[in-house]
């Protein structure tokens, strides 16, 4: 298991990087680098692991080789589980291991808890997972996963921008926020509105 491929996901800022070992139709099984590391981390430990299992380990945004986000953009531990579900879905992974460590078994542990059915094993080195108290368990899981659901739906379907004429822009703004009046829906549509020779 010494060799390894490079592998690149397109994500909206740029890419997340990986290296890969063994077989591509093997056991899958994710690995997650901690704070400041990166997927050589995983470098001495891959080649002792059983073989036939195919071992990605990813480059955290911002670490690596992957792509910073956008300067001003925060690194919040969900964007890194999002990270992580990105990855899951350029690979078409349905049910995987995730093996983190340090940060990235607490991104793990948070993945397991937002998508269980996608994790058959979580083995953890030097992490404590992620806990939460029990009474806020089932609502933050409820909105946490709506949020990385929708945002990568919303990404799947990212398209150009429609053009339309004036009115239609104006009927599509007011269709969208019940509240405005036609006059007020105008008033922001000056501003909220760019021409180009398509409308």
């Amino acid at each position: 298991l010494g060799m390894f491929s490079e592998l690149k996901f397109p994500v909206p800022w740029g890419h997340v990087a990986a290296k890969a070992w063994g077989p591509s139709e093997g056991h899958p099984v994710l690995c997650l680098h901690g704070w400041l590391d990166n997927a050589n981390t995983f470098d001495k430990l891959i080649p002792l692991l059983p073989r036939g299992c195919y071992y990605v380990a990813m480059d955290f945004s911002g670490h690596g080789l992957s792509s910073h986000r956008p300067a001003g953009c925060p690194y919040h531990f969900l964007d890194y589980v999002t990270d992580v579900r990105r990855v899951a879905a350029a690979l078409q992974w349905r049910r995987f291991t995730l093996m983190g460590h340090s940060m990235g078994g607490a991104v793990a542990g948070m993945f397991c808890f937002l998508y269980p059915e996608m994790v058959d094993k979580l083995i953890l080195l030097e992490s404590l997972g992620f806990l939460l108290a029990p009474e806020d368990t089932e609502a933050w899981l409820r909105s946490k996963r709506r949020v990385i659901d929708r945002l990568l739906s919303l990404e799947a379907k990212q398209q150009t921008p429609k053009a339309r004429s004036p009115e239609a822009a104006l009927q599509r703004l007011l269709e969208a926020n019940s509240h405005l009046t036609a006059e007020g829906g105008a008033v922001l549509l000056q501003r909220g509105a760019t021409e180009t020779p398509a409308g």
